[in-house]
């Protein structure tokens, strides 16, 4: 033990130098300015047909006119194809990360939310968050779409009740689209932690509720001109408004449902109830990781080279420390480079750069998904020493590494990435103020959206209920709730369960005849 002990301290050592080393290091590059991310874009310069031919730059590229606009609108619905695909990657990390018998119910959930959450945003979720209002929620053009430009305007002719979003030029139903995938993403956050005992109903209701009402309220604040961006707060892709969010809705929905039976023994050990498909859930992350080239880089929504190209590195640099991070600290902490703790170190360096990777220089994003990579295996292991049970992890990913990743930005920010700002975070002599920013935004939101799910969650509850019974969570929810397996040539219901309770109750009957036994009851 006592050897263990100083291989883990020299360990320790030999990352808080690497840490200290990094942060001096990127301290003092010298990286030329570059023009940032297209924040503001106005009206192309028309074309001049006398003009002399000039190399193709920055300055040519913004002579083109309205192929400028075809471009950052080609690029804009690209990348949001790209965040749609990351519904795939959702759905098999949790399925496979969770027990067979529950596969079907969680493919449902991953599918039914983007549709839900589809129609969710284009009914009043968009309205609330760009419709021209307060400082807390938008109040126009709130229906359908339904505004003063509520047809595919560019440029200069954003007016009316959408002017937050004159900041690209890019035609109202490419932003539209690009937002709705964004909201899907931080509804389906919440699936993962809830999985395995809550009702199909339960969750489809609660989906429609946080797109609809608590998603857009929280984006208005951020990115439609409410009060933390008057504030000045940055969150450039969403590592609160889209990944804390959905990280808060959900350890609301896990502390109201209460732990998986099994999962806690009365003598307060842990019972691990592992995955079905981790090869399922391996393929899941490289989707989600492929897919965040599309959540980063075109949340420029303008196809500006300099930008995307740095933030694809920062974002892909951060992925890549978090996945080691995460790799190392498994093996210290549990003996072994747990294979879920590393996909998910992956995913907790790409949240936590969600929010900087415009910002930041790429050896400080190296920092930040190394900072992220261990505190996710720090977050897996606190929940389960407080009974929250979630089976994937997401809440620590989401909402632990959201939090830090959206602090980075008043620590790791350079003011020549944020053109028309005074953005240097604090380690780069930028003083306070803007991280008391991101702190206000990070409390803020927590607090909002946790109570207004609880408070949701706590309606659903009394309702309709929130989980299935006990004799339907042992079978498989599969059967329960959908009256089919995904596995039927291999599984029986509740052959997955943990030992302690397969040994305690019978065998399975065949599917077929487990539903007409409870068709009697």
């Amino acid at each position: 033990m006592k050897r263990e002990s100083n291989v883990r301290l020299w360990i320790s050592l030999i990352l808080l130098l690497g840490f200290v080393y990094l942060v001096s290091w990127s301290s003092a590059q010298e990286v030329s300015p570059q023009p940032g991310p297209a924040l503001a874009a106005g009206a192309a310069p028309k074309v001049d047909p006398g003009a002399e031919p000039v190399p193709f730059t920055k300055g040519l590229f913004d002579q083109l006119g309205g192929a400028k606009v075809a471009m950052d609108t080609v690029w804009t619905l690209m990348t949001a194809f790209l965040v749609f695909f990351m519904n795939l990657g959702f759905a098999m990390v949790e399925s496979g990360f969770c027990r067979a018998k529950n596969t079907v119910t969680i493919l449902a959930k991953n599918f039914i939310v983007f549709a839900v959450s589809s129609l969710a945003f284009l009914i009043i979720g968009f309205g609330i968050m760009f419709g021209d209002g307060n400082l807390f929620f938008g109040t126009q053009g709130l229906w359908f779409v339904g505004g003063a430009d509520n047809s595919p305007a560019t440029a200069q002719a954003y007016q009316g009740v959408y002017s937050s979003l004159n900041w690209t030029g890019t035609p109202l139903w490419a932003k539209f689209f690009f937002q709705l995938v964004f909201a899907g993403t931080a509804a389906t956050i919440v699936s993962g932690a809830v999985a395995e005992r809550i009702k199909f109903g339960a969750f489809y209701i609660f989906s429609f509720l946080m797109v609809g009402i608590i998603y857009p309220v929280v984006g208005h604040w951020i990115w439609g001109g409410g009060w933390l961006a008057k504030i000045g707060m940055f969150d450039f892709a969403g590592s609160t408004q889209v990944h804390s969010i959905g990280g808060w809705a959900a350890l609301a929905g896990a502390m109201l449902l209460g732990p998986r039976i099994g999962k806690y023994r009365k003598d307060g050990k842990i019972n691990p109830i592992p995955g079905h498909n981790i090869a399922l859930a391996t393929l899941g992350t490289f989707v989600l990781w492929f897919g965040w080239f599309g959540f980063n880089p075109g949340s420029t929504m303008a196809a500006d080279f300099n930008a995307i190209a740095r933030i694809a590195v920062t974002t892909n640099t951060a992925a890549a420390a978090g996945a080691v991070a995460a790799s190392i600290m498994a093996w210290m902490f549990l003996g072994k480079p747990d294979l879920t703790m590393i996909l998910n170190g992956s995913l907790a360096g790409l949240v936590a750069i969600t929010a900087p990777c415009a910002f930041v220089s790429v050896p400080s994003s190296l920092v930040i998904g190394l900072v992220a990579g261990v505190l996710v295996v720090l977050a897996v292991l606190l929940f389960d020493r407080v009974k929250v049970d979630d089976p994937v992890g997401a809440i620590s990913v989401h909402l632990v590494c959201g939090a830090f990743g959206t602090l980075a930005v008043g620590l790791f920010a350079q003011d020549q990435f944020m053109p028309g700002t005074t953005g240097n975070g604090l380690l780069f002599g930028g003083g306070m103020k803007l991280l008391l920013a991101q702190l206000a935004g990070v409390v803020s939101v927590g607090i909002f959206v946790f109570g207004s799910s609880w408070i949701f969650w706590n309606l659903i509850k009394a309702t309709i209920g929130l989980r299935v019974p006990p004799e339907e969570e042992l079978e498989g929810l599969d059967v329960g709730e959908h009256g089919i397996m995904a596995y039927p040539e291999f599984q029986l219901p509740g052959d997955s369960m943990p030992l302690e309770e397969r040994s305690e109750r019978p065998m399975p009957l065949p599917a077929g005849q487990l539903v007409a036994e409870r068709e009697k009851l």
